[in-house]
């Protein structure tokens, strides 16, 4: 049975039971902050579970995709680990419990495949469930399962948590009887591998926080008993109804690793047992390629893109393991135009849409592994030239400084290093390179922080959500509202009431302020309450439905239940408004004109200027932005209407609306038209026609990471005014080179030309001037102790290649037999620098050009023996420089 067939009945069989099907989520987990990618079903439906927001359905079931990288070095060693899967899941909010849930799974796992279902041997199922939970037992011998395959198993296998604060509770797991062949007997207690578990059904009876390990977590509270998460993990199942040993071998991935067995003439053996392959390194190396590029297909799919931060820093790393692993097979050309093709059939099936965006999915994957491929060259001969050195001196372990070096000058990962060095038998000490690295590392724990915030932290927000449900936002319609206050909060948590000079955050029932979202910036305004008066400075939704307004008291006290006038900035929120318009413009034409691949990757909608980030592989030219610029301007001469409406998903797909990577929308969406040109789905304001705008004006454009591009532009008076200054300045420069408007690019290119050029010559000149005394002061060398010495201050603002020439020079015009150091001195930008040349001769005498320096430098400085420099003291100390260093070769020769 085919991986999408069983997919197909899996949600045919929930449906006909009542449960509505819920797409997947796209695997970025945009909307919970301790997630990098969605790695459960359940997790789009845990605002349902905490009772932050009321389910439209009582029962689902959905087909989710999941990435996990906890346990990535054990992909391929074991015949169940992967970092791609999808989680067959069905759920109950507040309908059935645990007497609905375990017949609903064992009636589509045994059914027969003729009436639907996955026709397993009732006999080969086994069941565990958690060391109490009694009931349970009582319902599995109800459907026919006898005690002896019943097993109680601890909190580590049968009480399911995210690994993060959340919903949780016990579980019930269904393992399936592979046969003797694949173990020993006795259950899964004994053998997890012949025993494989297939589904796992959750009972969310808790809210747990202080999550330490799947042992180690503390339960804030209990959840109400009605509500159930599912999880049938779909390769696994495969595997099972496709009669193959693992998931490696189901029709989704063993075309890619056939493919890349069949590139590198690698012979791939299927072996029973999950560490049965850890002993075939090539096996394990296949399983890798096929599983990673299966992962990166998905993930690009879903609108990640391969960079050093986040998301895309995981993609990157898989791709890299990809690329590298088949390397090691003996494959040197670009892999991925081989393999992702493959992969990409292999889930069509199941997820068309992989079809479709193929072009844009291929564009960032073949340009990753370019890149890839280069850093590679760079950066394996270097790694490999410290490992035979470390090998050679009996170094067990490659420095910090080694692999800050290889990272910050050839680009290559750390975790390749490691991965490298560890093959070699080597370590690496990552403590030196993470105190090298201390700035990345910084941001690093920012961001992980700002992920890390969980949902007990959110308690005082839920609170005020709870209380009131959620708050109307009445701005598409008005700029003014009577309210009520509903909520104050401060530092300290919930406020009964503010005075003059305080900030608080002020929740009121229904509200006209825009929170930012969707690129849009917020709203500012004021709040009038009794006599008081709050200034609002910012507005956010900490969670769907609640929106806040951070403000200060700037009159009077503000207290909760008291009537409020809510009035925004007009000014302002028209001038947002034309930028958020203008945005869908420039990305509507800029698809037109590079593709529909061209997706939007960010924005920022301000007073009167946007910037808007996309998807591209390369540069636009600026030919392409002078027509986008053009078109767009077009359309604001045609003065189309704006128009929103609210309608389903399903209906704004049929109708073209474009929605962007990465983002979760409701079974209801709202639909931004601008007249025919443009439709997207957006929850942002805008203007009523077109023509408001009044012009759009690209300032330029520019790359802000790996195939992601930027544009800014100026939209409505800003653009005029801005246009205005432009204008006075090419009539200035008209008028300074005595040309029309319309030639003074020409001019002023050729100007510059003029002066570069000038510049080369004066460079030459000032070479030819440096260099022409080095025969004279050659001449001029003194003898202390023996050793020929020339000590001198190069002509100011002399180039620094210059002057290490010159002193190179001077060395070469002494007699070679003749011991000589010569140091020359300069000045440049307001510092001195020095730079100490020695011959053989000096050598043999003992001396060092890298010790002369560093001597009067008090240690700055770098180089060999041979030849040496350092700076960067004050100008004036040129002379005690050169004294330093008479002085050291006097007391060396001496």
């Amino acid at each position: 049975m085919k991986t999408a067939e069983v997919k197909r009945r899996f949600l045919a069989h929930f449906e006909a039971n009542g449960h509505t099907v819920v797409p997947s989520a796209p695997l970025p987990a945009i909307d919970d902050p301790n997630l990098l990618f969605i790695n459960a079903g359940m997790v789009q439906f845990v605002p349902f579970f905490l009772g932050q927001r009321t389910p439209p359905y009582s029962r689902a079931a959905s087909v989710q995709k999941c990435i996990r990288t906890p346990d990535i070095d054990e992909v391929g060693k074991t015949s169940r680990h992967g970092t791609f899967f999808q989680m067959n899941g069905n759920f109950s909010f507040g309908d059935y419990f645990k007497a609905g849930a375990i017949p609903l799974a064992w009636e589509l796992s045994t059914k027969p495949v003729e009436q639907g279902g996955f026709g397993l041997d009732p006999e080969k199922i086994w069941a565990t469930v958690y060391l109490d939970d009694d009931e349970a037992i009582e319902i599995w011998k109800q459907t026919g399962m006898p005690a002896e395959r019943i097993v109680r198993r601890g909190k580590k296998d049968n009480f399911w948590s995210m690994g993060i604060p959340g919903p949780a509770g016990p579980c019930s797991e269904l393992y399936y009887d592979r046969g003797p062949s694949y173990g020993p007997e006795g259950g899964p207690e004994v053998d997890e591998d012949r025993y494989l578990e297939f589904w796992n059904l959750v009972f969310m009876q808790h809210e747990i926080t202080n999550v330490k390990s799947k042992e180690d977590f503390t339960i804030v509270g209990d959840l109400p008993k009605q509500n159930i998460d599912t999880g049938m993990g779909l390769e696994r199942i495969a595997s099972i109804l496709q009669g193959v040993d693992n998931l490696y071998e189901i029709d989704e991935v063993r075309p890619i690793l056939a493919r890349a067995a069949e590139m590198t003439g690698k012979q791939y053996g299927a072996h029973s047992g999950h560490a049965a392959n850890q002993s075939h390194p090539d096996d394990v190396r296949l399983r890798v390629i096929a599983d990673h590029v299966r992962t990166a297909l998905m993930l690009i799919g879903d609108g990640v893109i391969p960079s050093n931060e986040g998301r895309g820093y995981v993609l990157r790393r898989i791709m890299r393991r990809a690329i590298r692993a088949i390397r090691l097979l003996g494959w040197q050309a670009p892999a991925l135009p081989e393999l992702l093709p493959v992969a990409r059939d292999c889930m069509a099936p199941s997820y068309p849409e992989l079809a479709t965006e193929f072009q844009r999915i291929s564009e960032y994957a073949y340009a990753e592994e370019d890149s890839f491929l280069s850093t590679l060259r760079a950066g394996t001969t270097i790694l490999d030239t410290a490992i035979t050195d470390a090998k050679k001196s009996g170094t067990p372990a490659l420095s910090g400084s080694q692999a800050f070096q290889l990272h910050d000058t050839y680009g290559f990962p750390i975790d390749l290093t490691l991965e490298i060095a560890g093959e070699q038998g080597l370590s690496v000490d990552e403590d030196g390179f993470r105190r090298l690295m201390a700035d990345q590392r910084a941001r690093a724990k920012a961001d992980a922080a700002a992920r890390k915030t969980g949902h007990a932290d959110l308690s005082a927000y839920r609170g005020a959500l709870d209380e009131g449900g959620p708050v109307e936002f009445t701005g598409y319609q008005e700029v003014t509202r009577e309210s009520r206050v509903r909520a104050l909060l401060g530092d300290g948590g919930r406020l009964q009431a503010a005075g003059e000079g305080d900030f608080v955050e002020i929740v009121l029932d229904t509200t006209p302020f825009y929170a930012e979202g969707g690129g849009q910036q917020a709203d500012t305004g004021v709040i009038n309450v009794g006599a008081g008066q709050l200034e609002i400075v910012d507005v956010q939704q900490p969670l769907p439905g609640l929106i806040v307004h951070k403000a200060r008291v700037i009159r009077g006290e503000v207290r909760v239940g008291e009537s409020a006038e809510a009035e925004i900035d007009v000014t302002r929120r028209r001038a947002i408004s034309r930028s958020h318009t203008a945005t869908h413009l420039i990305h509507q034409t800029m698809r037109h004109f590079l593709g529909e691949s061209a997706t939007q990757a960010g924005s920022l909608n301000a007073p009167g200027r946007l910037r808007f980030d996309f998807n591209t592989p390369g540069a636009v030219s600026p030919t392409v932005l002078h027509d986008v610029e053009q078109q767009v301007n077009e359309v604001l001469l045609r003065d189309l209407e704006v128009h929103a409406f609210i309608t389903s998903q399903e209906e704004a797909r049929r109708l073209g609306a474009m929605a962007l990577f990465g983002e979760k929308y409701g079974d209801e969406v709202r639909v931004v038209e601008v007249g025919d040109y443009a439709r997207e789905l957006c929850g942002g304001t805008h203007v009523a026609r077109s023509g408001q705008l009044g012009l759009v004006k690209i300032l330029n454009e520019s790359s802000i990471g790996s195939g992601v591009r930027r544009v800014e532009a100026l939209v409505g008076i800003d653009a005029f005014g801005f246009l205005a200054k432009e204008h006075l300045l090419v009539s200035r420069l008209a008028e300074l080179f005595r040309v029309p408007g319309d030639q003074v690019a020409d001019r002023v290119e050729q100007t510059v030309t003029a002066l570069r050029d000038a510049e080369k010559e004066l460079d030459k000149m000032r070479a030819q001037m440096v260099l022409g005394g080095a025969g004279a002061l050659a001449g001029q060398a003194r003898d202390l102790h023996g050793v020929a010495y020339v000590g001198t201050e190069a002509p100011e603002g002399a180039a620094g290649n210059d002057v290490r020439t010159l002193a190179q020079e001077i060395r070469g015009k002494i007699d070679s037999a003749r011991p000589a150091v010569v140091a020359v001195a300069s000045r440049a930008n307001g510092k001195a620098s020095l730079i100490v040349a020695i011959n053989a001769a000096a050598l043999g005498k003992g001396l060092s050009a890298a010790d002369l320096v560093k001597g009067a430098l008090s240690g700055r400085g770098g180089g060999n023996k041979e030849l040496a420099q350092g700076g960067g003291i004050p100008a004036d100390q040129v002379p005690a420089l050169l004294a330093a260093v008479e002085k050291a070769v006097i007391d060396a020769a001496a």
